[in-house]
């Protein structure tokens, strides 16, 4: 990415701000776990920037005066707040036959975010993996288990590759002390990430076909279909809900006991996290309608799917994607 200088450049200010919105909402969603709440935080980097102009000398770049800022402003947003989480996070897997049980409130969960808000459309294939991966849902809530400054530290220095003193600047502290927090920030990703978290490569042929096999598949409920899509040791989650299943069989017990009503659902592709998704649209409105009900957020690895999130906050969620309200 390049720096550019503010004073520097005969761009209209407006213009060189805006460049950095998309870069600047995947460090604030990384931070913060929220794609409401990353919006937010560019927007209050944005209008600080604006106001602060007349300051701004150009000693830095553009580039890292904006991070400065977007930093502070996601400390703030931070500041004695509970960490958001996964259902996963909070306890155990439950049993297929249990309950739903309650819902949390919106701020315990990370939430989904388009993929078109944080990932380039256009970057070297090596560089846009490594973005991709660091927006997986398991890997944002990992990070929501660092203290705000080390997760600053781990994501400018291993997730954009910003030199350890210029991160130092940024932070207004010491080479030293970013080379620490950075070793503890290490240390407790470890500890937290699942361990088979190797980049993966964009989807490749056989993948888009098992897409489709499971697009097809869900909208005929096709169970012995499923089955053969679904691997062993395969996750559910559903916030709000605190409940989350474990394996293949508790998910497809799942899907034909409490989870019936999705029989005959409609799924449009979408992306999410840089995994695929699908909007769901359940006839379970007035006189079997359609009406909005999940976005599914899918994991694949080996050939088969490992990981469903449902996030059932369609009002709020399907906005944000620009996906309608009503089955087309």
């Amino acid at each position: 990415m390049t720096d550019l200088a503010f004073d520097r450049t005969g761009a209209p200010a407006e213009e060189q701000l805006e460049q950095y919105r998309l870069e600047l909402t995947g460090y604030c969603y990384r931070m913060l776990g929220s794609a409401f709440e990353a919006e937010d935080a560019v927007q209050d980097t944005m209008i600080r920037a604006w106001r602060a102009l007349a300051k701004f000398e150009g000693r830095s770049s553009l580039r890292s005066w904006l991070y400065r800022i977007a930093t502070n402003v996601c400390f703030d947003a931070l500041d004695g707040r509970q960490r958001r989480a996964r259902p996963m996070d909070l306890g155990p897997a439950v049993s297929a036959s249990a309950p739903a049980g309650g819902t949390l409130p919106e701020a315990t969960w990370i939430t989904p975010i388009p993929d078109d808000r944080v990932l380039p459309s256009s970057s070297d294939p090596a560089d846009l993996a490594v973005a991709r991966d660091s927006v997986r849902l398991a890997f944002i809530a990992a990070l929501q288990h660092l203290p705000p400054r080390q997760r600053a530290v781990l994501i400018l220095r291993e997730v954009l590759a910003v030199p350890a003193a210029d991160v130092a600047e940024l932070l207004e502290t010491t080479t030293a002390s970013v080379n620490s927090a950075l070793q503890r920030a290490r240390a407790t990703m470890a500890e937290r990430e699942p361990t088979d978290t190797d980049v993966l490569p964009e989807l490749d042929d056989e993948d888009t076909e098992l897409l489709a096999r499971y697009l097809d598949a869900f909208e005929r409920y096709d169970i012995p279909a499923l089955t053969a899509l679904i691997k062993e040791d395969a996750t559910q989650s559903m916030p709000p809900y605190e409940m989350w299943l474990s394996g293949r069989d508790d998910i497809l017990t799942w899907w034909t006991g409490p989870g019936i009503e999705c029989k005959g659902s409609r799924l449009v592709p979408t992306r999410a996290n840089g995994k695929p998704a699908f909007a769901q649209y359940r006839p379970s409105g007035p006189g079997g309608a359609f009406e909005p009900w999940s976005l599914h957020v899918l994991e694949i690895r080996d050939g088969r799917i490992v990981e469903f999130t449902m996030f059932l906050d369609t009002e709020r969620v399907f906005p944000l994607f620009g996906i309608p309200m009503t089955a087309t």
